[in-house]
């Protein structure tokens, strides 16, 4: 669709009534890659990339009917309200809020429920194209958004025009914003169109029967046998950590707002490659297991598993 030095815009083949693109930037890029683009940096890179893509048009908005909807905590580190200000000069666009929070049944379930949903604050103009940011894994917490999005404009007696959503995220997001499309049309008469713009790629989400050493089921987007765009891919090699990261965005809210538990998760996670490291396990070996379609000889030849733990963990460490 579009590729310039700073955006490629790619759409995705599908037989779907959804487009599914996926926008490779260098502010997204750089949050995927390295776990140290945290706090108000990263959410400024992924409001800098939102607005880019929103500068190349991939659905039509105006500004007395669009609506940035923010999915408590996670949509608020897209930025969409300043976004759209930026990429069109607009100044009165609404922004409404809903709580979402997902939650496993228990310790080791793979059933997940809706918790911390008390909060919304929901208004929309008598016709509306809704602009929603969230990262999406299970996407329980999307599935929810939606519907009570959905409830309200009923409600409201609004006409819901459009649906344009950003996301770090795996195909959960397609499957729920398909079923939502179809819904749209039947209740909204005049429903034109639903827009999906994965950043960097369709990541893989990790599942019980994901054969990595180490994965968070129902939470980690892996990079392993995704479909990412050719920009993200060719990236990996730039520095030997990032194939390896577990998560391509880790908990995408502690990374905004509460930076100790996400550094503490990120250090975990390279602790336990540095075990894994002095029980003789190689660079190439966890590149083998973690991106196996990347080239091993384009890295250097001497890179070492146990001091690249040791680094990110040091660099992880200042931080804090």
């Amino acid at each position: 669709m579009h590729c310039s030095e700073g955006i490629s815009l790619y759409r995705l083949p599908s037989e779907s009534k959804i487009e599914n693109c996926i926008a490779s930037t260098p502010e997204t890029r750089s949050i995927c890659n390295d776990p140290g683009v945290a706090g108000c940096e990263y959410t400024r890179r992924l409001c800098h990339a939102c607005r880019k893509v929103l500068e190349l048009s991939p659905i039509a908005l105006n500004e007395k009917e669009t609506v940035v909807v923010n999915i408590l905590r996670g949509g608020l580190n897209y930025g969409l309200r300043d976004a759209l200000a930026d990429a069109y000069g607009w100044n009165t666009h609404t922004t409404c809020f809903i709580s979402a929070q997902r939650a496993r049944n228990s310790a080791d379930s793979e059933d997940w429920h809706i918790t911390e949903n008390d909060y919304a604050k929901v208004y929309f103009p008598e016709v509306a194209s809704l602009v929603i940011g969230d990262v999406v894994a299970t996407g329980t917490s999307l599935r929810y958004a939606l519907q009570e999005l959905l409830r309200s404009a009923l409600e409201q007696r609004v006409r819901l025009r459009s649906i344009l959503f950003f996301t770090f995220g795996g195909s959960k997001a397609s499957d729920i914003l398909e079923d939502i499309d179809r819904q749209c049309r039947e209740l909204f008469p005049g429903y034109e169109k639903t827009v999906l713009v994965f950043f960097e790629g369709c990541f893989t989400c990790a599942e019980v029967s994901t054969p990595l050493s180490v994965r968070l089921t129902g939470t980690d987007l892996l990079r392993w046998h995704a479909t990412m765009a050719p920009e993200f891919v060719e990236s990996q090699y730039s520095d030997p950590a990032y194939p390896l990261e577990r998560c391509t965005i880790y908990d995408a809210g502690s990374r905004a707002f509460w930076l100790k538990d996400y550094v503490e998760d990120v250090i975990g996670y390279w602790r336990q490659n540095l075990q894994f490291a002095e029980h003789g396990m190689t660079f190439r070996q966890l590149l083998e297991e973690r991106f196996p379609s990347l080239d091993p000889d384009r890295f250097p030849a001497d890179t070492d598993l146990k001091k690249l733990a040791v680094r990110q963990i040091e660099m992880m460490e200042r931080m804090l």
